[in-house]
């Protein structure tokens, strides 16, 4: 059988140090795993623009679309500032996203315990955390029509967004949360606006048709999105799958993002159709951003970037086993004490650089193989 193939993406910042740690941990699936594959790289984002001159070339994408997965590292920087909207950095990924049509996006909020301390909340609220939100990713506002800053009728503008869903859209994004579903606890909170949106109410009757219909054994419950965002920051662990649209996934995933207490510890998957090959386009990357503040200091966490390449694992190959092996790796070095800045606290513990986090992965993943 042919090696399972990805296309790896740096991109801008902080993006081409976090992947470097990655492309080491795929090389040690080979080397110590017999687990290989085929990686190819290319420019997405600025990089791609100083390039090209487009934020994501033609022939990149073609590449996208004929891979099993995608591994992009993080876009953008204040030299693309000045740029014309639509070849800001940017556009790349969301061109990525659309024409892959990635419609579901999951992202994983976890504490780990060694980390409890670093949220703003109380450790007990947080301690023990592992939810995942499911934000529906190729819809809604974002990707509606009609959309632009156009005159109006007194002499200024209007900025237009359109908040618009079919049956399709919200139907295939639910049952991508209720599958998640089935392998964890069994329990999904759909949020929506229902109660001041229409969109917001043929969201919530179609989750509940997918949910009668085809996942009636699923815990199935319905929640006000402003709502969601207090009870995130109230008590989060009454959550476990959490599936909702792309404006509300965007601020809803953010705000459990520092729950957990750094954005460089958490990961995303954005899945879309499964494949003649029988598995779904997929896109994987770190929350957090390209930092240019740090970039080239050393200083960038690799951890966000690493756990992407665990749930490629997990969705993309089959090899669930082996992204637990990569999870428990990254847990055995936190409860080292092993720390690079964003993790540093009071308590104090290892301080490490980029590449010194990357090699402290490894060591465990050996460590583990050697026990």
């Amino acid at each position: 059988m042919a090696n399972p193939s990805l296309l790896v993406l740096p991109g801008d910042g902080i993006g081409p140090e976090v992947m470097a740690e990655v492309k080491k941990i795929i090389h040690w699936f080979g080397a110590r795993r017999g687990i290989h594959f085929d990686v190819t790289e290319d420019l997405v984002g600025g990089a791609a623009y100083d390039v090209h001159g487009v934020p994501l070339s033609d022939a990149t994408m073609q590449k996208a679309m004929a891979v099993d997965a995608v591994l992009l590292g993080a876009v953008g920087g204040p030299k693309y500032d000045v740029l014309d909207f639509s070849v800001k950095p940017e556009r790349g990924l969301l061109r990525l996203r659309k024409e892959m049509d990635l419609f579901s996006n999951l992202r994983p909020a976890r504490c780990f315990d060694a980390l409890a301390d670093f949220s703003s909340l109380k450790k007990e609220v947080v301690a023990g955390l592992d939810i995942v939100i499911v934000r529906e990713l190729t819809g809604g506002v974002y990707f509606g029509e009609p959309r632009g800053i156009f005159p109006d009728n007194e002499g200024g503008r209007v900025g237009v967004n359109t908040q618009r869903y079919t049956t399709n859209e919200i139907r295939r994004v639910a049952r991508s949360a209720f599958e998640l579903a089935r392998r964890r606890s069994n329990r999904v909170c759909s949020m929506e606006k229902a109660n001041v949106m229409e969109s917001g109410i043929l969201w919530r009757e179609e989750v509940q048709w997918v949910h009668d219909h085809e996942y009636p054994d699923v815990a199935l419950s319905h929640m006000y999105a402003d709502n969601g965002a207090m009870q995130l920051v109230r008590w989060p662990k009454q959550f476990d799958v959490i599936v909702t649209d792309n404006l509300f996934g965007d601020v809803l995933s953010d705000c459990a993002a520092m729950l957990t207490g750094s954005l460089g510890m958490l990961p995303s998957a954005s899945l879309g159709a499964i494949g003649p090959n029988g598995r779904p386009k997929a896109l994987y990357e770190p929350v957090h951003g390209s930092a240019p503040d740090i970039a080239g200091t050393g200083k960038a966490n690799p951890i966000a970037c690493i756990l992407s390449f665990a749930m490629a694992l997990r969705y993309s190959f089959d090899l669930g086993a082996e992204a637990a092996r990569v999870e428990a790796a990254v847990e055995k070095v936190l409860a080292d004490g092993v720390r690079t800045a964003d993790l540093m606290g009071p308590e104090g513990g290892t301080p490490v650089s980029t590449t010194g986090m990357g090699a402290a992965v490894i060591a465990a993943l050996d460590a583990r193989l050697e026990a």
